[in-house]
């Protein structure tokens, strides 16, 4: 079945030949010729369900037909899905479609001779088919006129896309313009028989270009050299690029001049550069040290992440809707951008319902990828910013929307990267309540990071811990330390930074510290600890410990000038029950024999 519609006109003389296909001209010479097959799909449903398709009044929108074994059958359009009958799939009916189909490969899926319809199967734990997704394959000639530029440009292209945007079909209909249109030798890596169709003779959408079959899909990588070394072609057409040794083979197809066209897993070009499997696509990531004087003129950490090579493909396609298209002309400029933490300027091209292409330089800005929240990570300022600098800044990000965890050493540099030329200005203070201004840059000395940033995040701290001394507004360093560091305090006298000592790195003096460094300590106030602070895990023995101890403070100790005895725990309970009495300025201690051994406590 064809359907014709208005858009850029391409010569169709390889699909005119099909005898199956019937043509309707509008009265404009733009049109698009979609080929369908849909008669031989539906003929391999049972007749009930073949009679319900054939008869339903929208089945050229057909995306799929769902068969499960006990449930309905289904049947999905673009945006919604319906069901065809009410009698339950049986395990007959299940059988007689797959005996009307190809053979099932190693990948669950077959096909039908001659046509571009993909069956896939679902197995039981026996490796009995269990269900069908049927979906439908369509030739859409005229579906690439807004890249037919860059595709006769020669360059190598990438298509990313979510599934069932048009991928698969873009890529047919690129690999026939390439071979019938501009007379080039075009090779297709067939991996599922779903470019060409199933069968041994490839089916006419494709044009002149040849198809190579695969015999599994885990030797994708080696047909792909096979059919360089073997068939001298001028282009090679992949679908699906998406294991480390197919990223390779294409590498070295690139490498030996032959122009690549393919598809790969995700939606953005970020997506490839966070995916160590497939980032060689786009370059390749790899962590560079940089010298003092080179990472204090851009702005950075020290360690960053650049590209490691010239990219695969130098065009990439962001296939976001099957009308609009983000085409990245110069994929090596791209990549070094977002490594920079700088939006890329891509073109959005789209297709009107008239045909007329719209290509926009400027698009809307791109959301960058999920950051550190800004008190977890390391912030370098571009140049010192003193405790007085003045301004204005950007509010703080909210701390429970942008904590995010991250699963690797490699996200987490990668993550940074997003931000290393980012710079803190005039432009990013804000005044405190008291007149003071937010946020605050201190340099810790001898006190574990971790600690400092669990108070941070936990109290929402306008503080950011810094590695770079000349960019601090304090430094926050323990009292041993600084006894025997002469040199960090004639350090701290030249540059005129105040240095703030704490006795240990205990949760309760932290606290007190930070918040007096961030103006929000007032001592007519009482205190109410969060409990969070002097838990390790959280869990529900150790708040209860500690609520137990809270309340025998606030109630007992304090108002009524009594020593309280607490129930027996163990010591690393009684550890962070004594860290919390110390935060109400009280004495404790412990006393008794394990396993009862408990705490005390003292009036003031």
């Amino acid at each position: 079945m064809v359907n014709t519609q208005n858009v850029n006109p391409l010569k169709s003389q390889s699909l005119a030949s099909n005898p199956a296909q019937r043509v309707r001209e509008d009265n404009t010479t733009q049109r698009t010729e979609i080929t369908d097959n849909l008669d031989q799909l539906l003929d391999i449903f049972p007749a009930a369900i073949c009679t319900k398709l054939k008869e339903h009044p929208e089945k050229t929108s057909i995306i799929e037909i769902v068969m499960d074994l006990g449930r309905f059958p289904e049947t999905r359009f673009p945006d919604r899905a319906e069901y065809l009958s009410q009698t339950p799939i049986s395990r007959e009916d299940l059988q007689y479609t797959i005996e009307r189909v190809g053979i099932f490969s190693g990948d669950n899926r077959a096909g039908i001779e001659r046509t571009l319809h993909r069956i896939s199967a679902m197995r039981n734990r026996q490796g009995e088919i269990v269900g069908l997704t049927c979906r439908v394959g369509r030739a859409i000639l005229g579906t690439i006129g807004t890249i037919r530029d860059l595709v006769e440009t020669g360059k190598s292209i990438l298509l990313l896309g979510r599934p069932g945007v048009g991928k698969t079909t873009a890529l047919r209909e690129i690999a026939r313009v390439l071979a019938d249109e501009l007379d080039k030798r075009v090779v297709i890596i067939d991996t599922s028989n779903e470019i060409a169709g199933d069968g041994d003779i490839p089916h006419p959408a494709i044009g002149r270009a040849r198809r190579m079959q695969v015999a599994r899909p885990e030797l994708q990588h080696q047909v792909m050299i096979e059919a360089v070394e073997n068939h001298m072609p001028e282009v090679i057409v992949i679908d699906e690029i998406g294991t480390e040794l197919e990223a390779l083979a294409a590498r070295t197809i690139a490498e030996r001049g032959v122009q690549l066209v393919g598809t790969a897993h995700g939606n953005q070009i970020e997506n490839l550069i966070k995916n160590p499997t497939l980032s060689d696509l786009v370059g390749g990531i790899q962590a560079v040290t940089l010298g003092d004087d080179e990472a204090r003129r851009r702005g950075s950490q020290k360690t960053v992440l650049e590209r490691k090579a010239p990219p695969t493909f130098e065009i990439a396609v962001e296939m976001l809707e099957r009308q609009s298209w983000v085409v990245h002309p110069d994929v090596a400029e791209t990549v070094d951008l977002l490594l920079r933490g700088q939006n890329p300027k891509p073109q959005v091209r789209t297709v009107s319902d008239e045909g007329e292409v719209t290509i926009s330089a400027s698009p809307p800005t791109r959301p960058l990828p999920p950051t550190l929240p800004l008190t977890s990570r390391t912030a370098t300022p571009a140049k010192p910013r003193g405790w007085r600098a003045s301004g204005r800044m950007q509010p703080l990000p909210n701390q429970a929307q942008t904590r995010a965890a991250l699963n690797s050493d490699f996200e987490k540099m990668l993550d940074r990267s997003w931000h290393q030329r980012e710079t803190f200005n005039d432009e990013m203070r804000v005044p405190g309540p008291n007149g003071e201004e937010w946020p605050v840059y201190v340099y810790p000395y001898g006190i574990g990071r971790t600690q400092l940033n669990q108070v941070i995040e936990l109290l929402n701290l306008p503080i950011v811990l810094t590695k770079d001394m000349n960019s601090a507004d304090a430094i926050l360093a323990l009292r041993s330390q600084i006894k025997n560091h002469s040199k960090l305090r004639s350090i701290a006298k030249a540059r005129q930074l105040p240095i703030h000592a704490v006795k240990s790195g205990t949760m309760p003096q932290l606290t007190r510290t930070l918040r007096r460094l961030a103006g929000m300590e007032d001592p007519n106030e009482p205190e109410t600890p969060d409990l969070r602070l002097f838990t390790q895990n959280g869990s529900d023995d150790e708040i209860e410990a500690l609520e137990e101890a809270r309340l025998a403070v606030e109630q007992i100790v304090i108002p009524k000038g009594q020593p309280v005895e607490l129930l027996p725990r163990s010591p690393k309970v009684r550890k962070m029950q004594h860290e919390l009495v110390e935060h109400y300025r009280l004495q404790s201690d412990s006393f008794g024999e394990e396993p009862n051994r408990r705490l005390r406590i003292y009036p003031a």
